[in-house]
């Protein structure tokens, strides 16, 4: 069952690729700077670059790397190829992380994908930009393939995999520190004392995400020097590259390649809130097939909120530091409010910019992140859950552009954490999905705007 809808994904997915490229046959919006630059790399011209790029240049060696092996030509079409194959690979690299989050089995079969998996992979931001000569397919796929090697322990492996997806996008060295991070929660987790010893492990305090109070996390963190002789041998590969990154920045004088002075680090706290909405949005399926479903899942959310006088003075003093940080931190990004080929133009001029509504919309956004915390804690301790959100502050917190492309990888290693997804909501989520996809493609593919262009994320 699980190789015939992998043979349907992938069929649908080269057939929908050919139509993209007979309808869009020159490169669109960002294509332009990528594809020209590629194909300088085809031709062995690596000392041209064009400095309004800002992401390093793995994706033109991947298209090299293709180029060699498969005598392929550097056209629109076959550079387009480059993002599709990653995409192809996704579901047989989300089926090991699922797998390991959840603690199942990895399938025998390589190439019998999970159908959880499958449906994740047709996540709409992913699927999307797999069709296009961007970074985010590749990128996403590597991080992924990242953390599922250093869950295995090939902790050498997991490091030069993240090393190559700082090729595509230099942020993603923050992900290469998570990947280390969690797969040691999760190896303190489940050791065991070996047979015959008499002295006891050290212990991380870690309970149940659920059941673990403010008091528990402090502990935990206290807890935190006990066990890093156990866990520093583990992170000599991922320092390894923490140094080649430290090394690459002080020869770029930053992060950013190319254009710097419309990619400014800006501090920008509410991206922070519209990831949670982004990821509620898309991921409800998944948030109400927990035990109890969407009643259950709004009772605990509002006793998590208003429970008790503590709770109520708590989620008050959320909102009022919230409400400072919309005011005060609030970016409207030239590129957001003048380029109205995107959806993110519309939902900033017609939300964002309407007074009062930003803040109407903080409960909401608690109401989001509590949502998260009990259905992706419901199987894990308060550490796993909370490194998550601790890795994608360094990620969002300076970005001062609104982009969905943004917040791709932090939804799938979100969304990958959910475990116990009964069937109807699968199918329901696949749905959704489904009906995205059909919309965001045909608008793209069929609508072009007169005189504006095509219209996409």
């Amino acid at each position: 069952m699980a190789a015939t809808l992998y043979t349907v994904f992938v069929g649908i997915s080269v057939a929908l690729l050919k139509e993209f490229n007979s309808v869009v046959s020159e490169p669109y919006m960002d294509e332009p700077f990528h594809i020209p630059q590629a194909q300088a790399y085809c031709r062995g011209e690596f000392e041209i670059w064009d400095p309004k790029i800002t992401t390093p240049p793995g994706l033109y060696i991947l298209s090299l790397a293709l180029k060699k092996a498969f005598m392929l030509k550097c056209n629109v079409p076959m550079l387009r190829l480059t993002t599709m194959l990653p995409y192809l690979t996704l579901p047989l690299v989300l089926t090991r992380l699922m797998c390991f989050h959840q603690r199942e089995r990895i399938p025998a079969r390589l190439l019998s994908p999970t159908v959880d998996a499958l449906v994740l992979s047709a996540f709409p931001i992913a699927w999307f930009f797999g069709f296009l000569y961007y970074t985010e397919v590749p990128s996403l796929l590597f991080v992924a393939g990242t953390v599922v090697a250093a869950m295995q322990n090939q902790h050498w492996f997991a490091a030069l995999l993240g090393l190559i997806s700082c090729t595509f996008r230099q942020t993603n060295v923050v992900w290469v520190l998570y990947a280390y991070a969690s797969s040691q929660l999760m190896y303190l987790r489940f050791r065991r004392a070996p047979v015959g010893a008499t002295k006891p492990l050290n212990q991380l305090h870690d309970p149940p995400a659920l059941t673990a109070t403010f008091g528990d996390v402090v502990q935990s963190v206290l807890s935190v020097p006990k066990i890093l002789g156990d866990i520093l041998p583990a992170f000599v590969p991922y320092a390894l590259v923490l140094i080649l990154f430290g090394v690459f920045v002080v020869w770029n004088g930053g992060i950013v390649l190319g254009d710097k002075s419309n990619h400014i680090p800006s501090l920008h706290i509410p991206q922070v809130y519209y990831f949670f909405a982004f990821s509620t949005a898309f991921g409800w399926p998944a948030l109400i097939s927990g035990d109890g479903g969407i009643f259950g899942l709004a009772r605990e959310v509002q006793q998590r909120m208003f429970g008790s006088k503590i709770r109520i003075l708590g989620t008050a003093l959320a909102c009022s530091v919230m409400a400072v940080t919309v005011n005060l931190y609030t970016i409207h990004h030239p590129f957001l409010l003048s380029d109205n080929r995107h959806y993110t133009f519309y939902i900033w001029h017609r939300v964002y910019m309407r007074y009062p509504l930003p803040y109407l919309l903080i409960p909401i956004y608690i109401a989001c992140a509590w949502a998260w915390f009990l259905r992706v804690g419901a199987k894990q301790t308060i550490l796993q859950t909370l490194i998550l959100p601790i890795f994608v502050l360094p990620t969002l917190l300076p970005t001062p552009l609104l982009e969905p492309r943004y917040f791709l990888i932090p939804y799938i290693l979100l969304r990958s954490q959910v475990a116990d997804m009964p069937t109807w909501a699968l199918i329901l989520e696949g749905s959704w999905y489904a009906a995205i996809n059909a919309v965001t493609m045909w608008v793209f593919l069929y609508m072009p705007r007169e005189g504006v262009g095509r219209f996409m994320w």
